[in-house]
């Protein structure tokens, strides 16, 4: 196999916001740590929309956002739901979210992620983009089931390590390559498109009623996806909004003949009500990838011996209906396995009763918690009704509320009762209530 006592202290797998976070601290701590990534780039090959929570993880990085390149702070939260020729925005505009340090951010990660990795190639770790690791190196451990990870083979050259970090994305090679994910199901995953159209920074501010850097972030659902689990969202940056569809790989597959995502994405940029947003814009990129929806139920086993999974290859993403959630656990997760693959190197003991202490770390965080407080999420996701009874009903209500005709008008109790004992009291929809408490 070649000469294993040259080798690295930790190799990570994939430079997204996971991997550069543990090597963040790996490398500040005096390890030889390796950096592995297939793009160009750090972020070259990263579609998230984007949005970063930073409240969870400031404390963990509390040297990193004052100069980070981040967009603008949220203060506008809109929700849309999209009937077939109606619809209705709920607004929140809150001084709470427009005062420091503030708690959210629009981010455009090629940005963000290639400045990142700049930070940990400071603090001496070394980056090697543009290879594409193809296998691990692996013999038999303790666990029958779960080999002893060596090292990794990449373009033919193998490398040796302690410790293998798989940051390698949602459809981790590495976690199944050492036994630690099952057979995966189309229903914990879904397909992300994005545009990023470019307006002119007064224009977005104009547009979207904001002041200096302040931001809007907006979710859709309903009739965009014709019945489809998923949603749409816009994001305004500096320069730019990001202008999305997401929809549920299982939802797809079961069209026939099957969906395909381009046409919902051009019909949802044709609504009158989206494309008075981007008027004037100029696409400048279009990006197609695949998010995770399984929330806790999506996991692999997070280590074994000589390897740790973090970020999207552990399944560590949320969607809780009005927000959608991912990077914050993703540094999260590099920095606790940092944290634990620290210890280990005290030790000098890289087996997976070592590396556990990266799951304990875990469980006692906001990313676990977050993940089974919202464990029913997808399943309520999954009714139909969310996607086109709802909303439907919705815009309807409102319309018949507003419409003035040639007779006299009806009472506004009148006519709300009459809509909700007309279209939502029955058992299907008094099911949807009971289950909506498990949130």
């Amino acid at each position: 196999m070649g000469d294993s006592t040259d080798k690295m202290d930790v190799i990570i797998v994939g430079a997204g916001l996971a991997g550069l976070s543990a090597a963040y601290f790996l490398a500040d701590a005096g390890l030889d740590v390796l950096i592995v990534e297939r793009g160009d780039f750090p972020g070259s090959k990263n579609v998230t929309g984007g949005r970063i929570y930073l409240n969870p993880i400031r404390d963990l990085f509390p040297d990193l956002w004052k100069d980070a390149p981040l967009e603008r702070h949220v203060v506008r939260e809109r929700l849309t739901p999209m009937a077939k020729e109606s619809a209705m925005t709920i607004e929140l505009r809150s001084e709470r979210f427009n005062r420091q340090p503030y708690h959210s951010y629009t981010i455009l990660r090629a940005k963000f992620d290639r400045w990142f990795a700049d930070q940990v190639a400071d603090r001496g770790a070394f980056l090697i983009p543009k290879n594409k690791v193809d296998d691990l190196i692996i013999e038999d451990g303790a666990d029958k089931e779960h080999p002893k990870v060596m090292g990794i083979v990449a373009d033919g050259d193998e490398i040796y390590a302690d410790v293998v970090v798989a940051a390698d994305g949602i459809l981790s090679f590495m976690a199944e390559k050492a036994g630690l994910r099952d057979k995966q199901q189309p229903r914990h995953f879904a397909v992300g498109i994005k545009e990023t159209i470019e307006l002119p920074r007064k224009t977005i501010e104009d547009r979207f009623n904001l002041e200096g850097d302040e931001g809007l972030a907006q979710l859709f659902f309903g009739e965009l996806t014709q019945g489809m689990v998923g949603g749409g969202f816009l994001y305004t940056n500096l320069e730019s909004v990001s202008l999305g569809l997401v929809l549920g790989i299982e939802s797809m597959m079961e069209r026939d003949p099957l969906e395909e995502v381009h046409p919902l994405m051009e019909a949802f940029k044709e609504r009158p009500e989206i494309r008075v947003l981007f008027e004037g814009g100029e696409v400048v990129e279009y990006s197609a990838h695949v998010l995770t929806e399984g929330g806790i139920h999506a996991m692999p086993k997070l280590y074994s011996d000589g390897i740790v999974v973090v970020g999207d290859a552990a399944g560590l993403g949320l969607s809780m209906l009005i927000t959608v959630r991912g990077m914050e656990y993703a540094m999260a997760s590099g920095a606790m396995a940092a944290q634990a693959i620290q210890r280990a190197k005290e030790k000098e003991d890289f087996s997976a009763s070592s590396l556990a202490y990266y799951e304990e770390l875990m469980r006692d965080s906001f990313v676990l918690k977050d993940l089974n407080t919202f464990r029913h999420t997808l399943e309520f996701m999954e009714n139909p009704r969310l996607f086109s009874l709802y909303p439907q009903f919705i815009c309807d209500l409102f319309e018949k509320m507003m419409w003035i005709g040639e007779g006299p008008k009806e009472g506004l109790f009148s006519t709300a009762f009459g809509e909700v004992r007309n279209k939502l009291l029955n058992l299907s929809t008094l099911r949807d209530v009971l289950n909506f408490r498990k949130l």
